[in-house]
């Protein structure tokens, strides 16, 4: 207990005094993303993952957030529990069929801690270590990772924090956007990290939401492969001018490279699990990449 208050109280000295220099080393440095931590390592979305892509030298931990029922923010990438990942408190593994059954936004967050989502590993990422892993809250993963970066030595890390929403299913498998984006704020500014997080989002009203209610906190416009609109109409459905654009990778050209440096915005392509294709999106001059594997990162 004792060694936990003083790494505590490192971690409050470490952010005070260096917050400001940390900041400016992501608006300058090239931004390496752990995708939901180190997907293709350690299990998703888990503080084991943002332990290994720390280790693996991410300057932002990537991850996904969803809404319980006591109204807790949880990493999630689903709002329900993955039949490929999820094994059930009886042993037995989720099937397909009953996925969307288990439902984040219906469950408390004491209930979704029976249910294993690393044993099984991912059979779309056959490096993936195999361990008992549990989706986390937020709030403990933002001073775990803290934790662990200040007890290696190394920079503490920034949050690229997604809202896993979408019209359709308002109040089904999550709140509306506005109780979504509070309660999540609500998180980050009790732990202090308003100047190391960027809120990204397919869902647009999100996005609104926050840059009306909360316009110190930077913001992702996050692009599917198959939006075929321009970036003017993109953003002129947004309504303003993101931190931050960050397409699927195959979207990016030397024009779209050069349109956001225009506009002022930070590009970071997703996801980008090949050493070829890093190559190729540095050359162009992206300004950050989003990958599973960190242990490509910091290529020659």
């Amino acid at each position: 207990m004792k060694n936990i208050f003083i790494i505590s109280g490192m971690v409050f000295l470490y952010g005070c005094t260096s917050s400001k220099m940390n900041q400016q080393n992501n608006l300058t440095a090239f931004d390496w993303q752990g995708h939901r931590g180190a997907r293709g390592l350690v299990p998703e979305n888990t503080i084991p993952a943002m332990y290994k892509a720390i280790d693996l030298g991410a300057v932002t931990l990537e991850m996904d957030a969803v809404i319980t029922a006591d109204k807790q923010v949880l990493l999630s990438h689903e709002p329900f529990f993955n039949h490929e990942i999820t094994t059930k408190p009886d042993g037995t593994i989720v099937t397909k069929e009953e996925e969307k059954q288990l439902n984040i936004y219906t469950m408390h967050y004491a209930a979704t801690q029976r249910y294993d989502i690393g044993l099984r590993g991912n059979p779309r990422f056959p490096q993936q270590q195999k361990m008992a892993a549990y989706k986390p809250l937020l709030l403990d993963v933002i001073e775990a990772a803290d934790q662990y970066a200040l007890s290696k030595n190394k920079p503490l890390p920034f949050y690229n924090i997604e809202t896993k929403s979408q019209p359709a299913t308002d109040n089904k498998y999550h709140p509306s956007p506005k109780a979504f984006v509070d309660l999540l704020v609500a998180v980050i500014k009790h732990k202090k990290i308003e100047d190391r997080v960027t809120i990204q989002s397919f869902d647009i009203r999100t996005l609104q939401y926050l840059h009306q209610q909360y316009p110190s906190i930077s913001t992702v416009l996050l692009i599917e492969d198959y939006n075929k609109k321009s970036l003017t109409e993109q953003l002129q459905e947004l309504g303003f001018t993101p931190t931050a654009y960050s397409p699927h990778h195959s979207l990016v050209n030397e024009e779209l490279v050069n349109a956001c440096k225009l506009k002022g915005m930070k590009l970071v392509p997703w996801t980008v699990n090949d050493l070829a294709t890093m190559k190729k999106l540095r050359a162009l001059g992206v300004d950050g990449i989003i990958s599973d594997y960190p242990n490509l990162f910091y290529f020659p």
